[in-house]
């Protein structure tokens, strides 16, 4: 047996509450997982967990053993990380979760600085608009929009976006500028939908702020859709600034309404709490961080007002 291993795998037991999702996770059967954890148990001398049809629980001995092991592997894979030259790479599977979108427009182009940079990782993208539970899927960081609202979690902040409101130059022309949030009700609005309903646009005002319900003949739940629409000209849209990028800084589309902009909306790396971040996934996030930093669009700090 190799016990090294076998902690980490109990560690990921306890961490999923599921033998069959480490098993996925690690791309074996379900019994070998619990072939490892019971021969675990036989080294040690003590059980760890119990097991009936329905459920999973930890044993006394088997958190304290928890306790004891994530600390040791994860100084281990710090210690690892240390050697050498004084940084031979970490490495492992680092899994993260991502808005679609957000993934193809602002992570994968910058992949390849990170891969070269860190040749013994692997990133494994779970690409999903809904909320995951991270311990239960077995994912290690979510990159996630907006305020957090789960307390269970931790989120350092690693980008800001505003939200803008856009449309090209060409739409403009023919319909005309909005010159405040109340002279959209004449405009066509693509809108954001999601359980049915329409997300209303939000906007900062002397007094307060103004919710203005959009109308217009295109509404989806997809944002690459917004997207394409906008560009073809087929109305405005009010949308995290991310999505409009290098189209904004080219001018193929005109952000309007600044002075009426809300402060930014945080974009954050999001883990499960009570547990030390893994080298592999520290490294991920920092590194993210760096590269977001250096993109006026994403870069923490930014005044809401323009």
């Amino acid at each position: 047996m190799d016990q090294l291993e076998a902690m980490r795998m109990f560690v990921r037991v306890v961490d999923s509450g599921s033998f069959s999702a480490v098993a996925r996770e690690a791309g074996i059967g379900q019994p070998a997982v619990s072939k490892q954890i019971a021969a675990l148990e036989a080294r040690l001398g003590a059980q760890l967990l119990r097991r009936t049809s329905r459920s999973l629980s930890v044993t006394e001995a088997g958190q304290d053993f928890y306790e004891s092991a994530v600390r040791l592997t994860d100084d281990l894979e710090t210690a690892v990380s240390r050697v050498g030259r004084g940084q031979i790479n970490p490495g492992g599977l680092v899994r993260v979760t991502v808005a679609p979108v957000f993934g193809r427009v602002h992570l994968l182009p910058r992949l390849g600085e990170f891969f070269a940079r860190f040749p013994e990782i692997v990133v494994e993208m779970v690409v999903t608009d809904r909320t995951v539970d991270l311990v239960q899927e077995g994912v290690d960081v979510a990159i996630h929009n907006g305020p957090l609202t789960d307390s269970t979690l931790v989120a350092r902040k690693i980008a800001a976006t505003p939200v803008v409101t856009v449309a090209t130059p060409e739409y403009l022309k023919r319909h005309g500028e909005p010159r405040s949030p109340s002279d959209l009700d004449g405009h066509e609005c693509i809108t954001f939908v999601s359980g049915g309903a329409a997300w209303p646009w939000r906007f900062k005002g002397k007094s307060g702020e103004i919710v203005h319900q959009p109308k217009g003949r295109l509404r989806t739940n997809d944002a690459e859709q917004i997207r394409a629409a906008v560009l073809a000209g087929l109305g405005l849209s009010h949308t995290p600034g991310w999505l409009f990028t290098r189209e904004i800084a080219s001018g193929e589309v005109r952000r309007i309404l600044k002075k009426y902009e809300r402060d930014p909306l945080p974009i954050s790396a999001v883990h499960p709490g009570g547990r030390r971040l893994a080298t592999k996934v520290r490294v991920f996030v920092d590194f993210l961080a760096e590269v977001f930093a250096a993109e006026p669009s994403l870069r923490l700090h930014q005044r809401g007002r323009k």
